[in-house]
């Protein structure tokens, strides 16, 4: 075998076997964004919007536990086995939706998808961060990211389409049957391991060791450390929103008459600019620093949702979803990047986990919050709602974020202690 060595050159075929695996991971996301809504109501006759969003519920709350799983035996058992086994478990999603008798079984789907999503987009970070090493994370995070939401948006684009013309079911999730079968070959032929490149790179990695505990570590991630708990909540926030438009806007855009193929386009709008700006936010942040892109993106965010509650008709809605996805792009890649900066490589796995637990539990709180605010008083109150509340979390940003990775030719800042004590 050979030995492992640091760096995006140096691992180029395994970087971007991963990209397409995540690209894999992110479009049996899509083929559900812009599909699911609308047949909760037309198929299953359910018309409190609560009741539309248990899928996301569903999802959400299973994919942040089953993040914090995917760390935790990546750092114990190994990457390779968590990918392979998140693609397992993800191979009755699509069927499952496709010949569906009720919504209970497309809410069983979604528990299966969410623990697909946690194990295997968990593991494809983990494995990027691994071989590229500290210099080129902000970049290897935009083209994961980049991969996975490019997906997102080609697959709800395609869904659509093929939905207006062929139905609702069972067509557009033809597309999941192929992602799942072509990510589980190439996982398993094709990936090779990662953590011996996390263990060179943890020999000279300076900070609290890798002998923390795991509770330890979820305390870090979550509260004590600040630039750890910052990105923490920033990207709970930031998947609050994404829930909104997942399960709230394609409802909102087919109560004022748009098409199942209009509504595709807008539901694809939103994660293409979003995966594509990634290409350059990952590379930013390495330049510029990971604080003003993330900051920045979650009051563009606040804006752009805004926006879809004031505005009408298609043009000025895409508008609206292409500024989102550039916010979201700000701020996707730079949190994992962050994560990355200031976690050392023995817990970083768990790190990571944990991060992405209070993230995706973001998908759960968004759909739990805007049936309930649309329920009690109208669709628009509830987009405000999720405006006002990704603000306030580009303030928390402002006031408690440091700097993670500092411009290069300026003085890095003196290391942080972690506390472990108080």
């Amino acid at each position: 075998m050979d030995r492992p060595r640091l760096g995006l050159r140096a691992n180029l075929s395994q970087f971007l076997l991963l990209v397409a695996v995540n690209a894999l991971v992110g479009g049996m996301v899509g083929q559900e964004r812009t599909v699911l809504p609308l047949l909760a109501e037309d198929e299953f006759g359910l018309t409190a919007v609560s009741a539309t969003l248990t899928f996301i519920v569903a999802f959400g709350l299973v994919k942040a536990a089953t993040n914090f799983v995917a760390g935790t035996l990546s750092d114990r058992i190994g990457r390779k086995p968590v990918l392979v086994a998140g693609w397992l478990v993800g191979l009755p999603v699509p069927l499952l939706i496709m010949w569906a008798p009720s919504w209970g079984w497309v809410v069983a789907a979604n528990v299966l998808l969410g623990v697909n999503q946690g194990l295997t987009w968990s593991t494809t970070v983990i494995m990027k961060i691994d071989l590229v090493g500290p210099e080129q994370r902000g970049l290897a995070m935009g083209f994961n990211e980049a991969a996975g939401y490019g997906a997102v948006a080609l697959t709800a684009l395609a869904t659509g389409a093929i939905a207006e013309t062929w139905g609702l079911r069972p067509a557009p999730f033809l597309l999941g049957v192929a992602f799942v079968a072509l990510g589980l070959g190439l996982s398993s032929a094709l990936v090779r391991e990662t953590r011996a490149h996390a263990a060179l790179e943890a020999r000279g990695h300076d900070g609290p060791g890798g002998g923390l505990t795991t509770r330890e570590v979820v305390v870090l991630t979550s509260f004590r450390e600040k630039a750890l708990s910052a990105t923490s909540q920033a990207g709970l926030v930031n998947n609050l929103n994404d829930g909104l438009a997942w399960g709230l806007f394609p409802l909102h855009f087919a109560a004022a008459g748009m098409s199942v193929g209009r509504i595709g386009v807008l539901a694809a709008t939103y994660p293409a600019v979003w995966g594509l700006g990634q290409l350059v936010t990952g590379g930013l942040s390495d330049r510029i620093g990971r604080k003003p892109l993330i900051a920045g993106g979650m009051f563009v965010q606040a804006v752009a949702i805004a926006a879809v509650a004031v505005v009408d008709g298609f043009i000025a809605w895409a508008a609206a979803a292409a500024l989102l996805g550039a916010g979201t792009a700000m701020v996707y890649p730079t949190l994992l990047a962050a994560i990355g900066d200031v976690a050392h490589p023995g817990w970083r796995a768990r790190a990571v986990g944990v991060y992405r637990l209070w993230r995706d539990a973001g998908y759960a709180v968004g759909a739990l919050l805007a049936g309930v605010v649309a329920d009690l008083f109208d669709v628009g109150v509830a987009i405000w709602t999720v405006a006002l509340l990704t603000a306030a979390s580009g303030l928390v940003v402002v006031v408690r974020m440091y700097e993670t990775h500092p411009r290069p030719g300026r003085t890095p800042p003196a290391p942080r202690p972690v506390d472990l004590e108080s």
